[in-house]
């Protein structure tokens, strides 16, 4: 059976704000992992971290932009596996933002997980993009109060 991972945050800043973490490649480095993103539709580009051997995954995500609706929807592919061209991992992570009382609703569907070998990458991301979208709220707060992200 195939799992989705679904989640739902509130931001008390503005879309474009929001909007700037989830499509900016320096922002996105700061509060996901290195990348080479660009958010124009069909680009390709690649998210890189540290390999984790006992989930059969050399550290790189392999993705391109599917759909990109300025300031509501960015959608892209979110393909993984053990290396060497091999991908056990096809999925698409789809992000929609809706502007709603002095600030922001995001929502996350991550959809995919239809093999039993990749349940183990679906845990661990339920709760990862939980984390990510803490680490995007720190972030905005700091830089809404005038700190810089060292």
């Amino acid at each position: 059976m195939a799992k989705v991972i679904k989640h739902q945050y509130f931001f008390a800043h503005p879309v474009k704000t929001v909007w700037e973490y989830l499509t900016n490649s320096n922002l996105m480095t700061q509060w996901l992992m290195k990348n080479d993103f660009q958010p124009v539709l069909g680009h390709e580009f690649q998210f890189r971290t540290g390999s984790i051997a006992n989930l059969n995954f050399d550290g790189i995500f392999y993705c391109k932009v599917l759909e990109i609706e300025p300031l509501k929807t960015l959608s892209y592919s979110w393909n993984c596996g053990p290396g060497q061209g091999k991908i056990t991992l096809e999925s698409v992570v789809t992000w929609r933002l809706e502007p709603k009382n002095n600030g922001t609703e995001v929502f996350l569907d991550h959809h995919g997980f239809d093999k039993a070998e990749n349940l183990d990458l679906y845990h661990g991301l339920l709760h990862g993009w939980l984390e990510k979208f803490q680490n995007i709220e720190k972030l905005i707060n700091t830089d809404a109060h005038g700190h810089t992200n060292a």
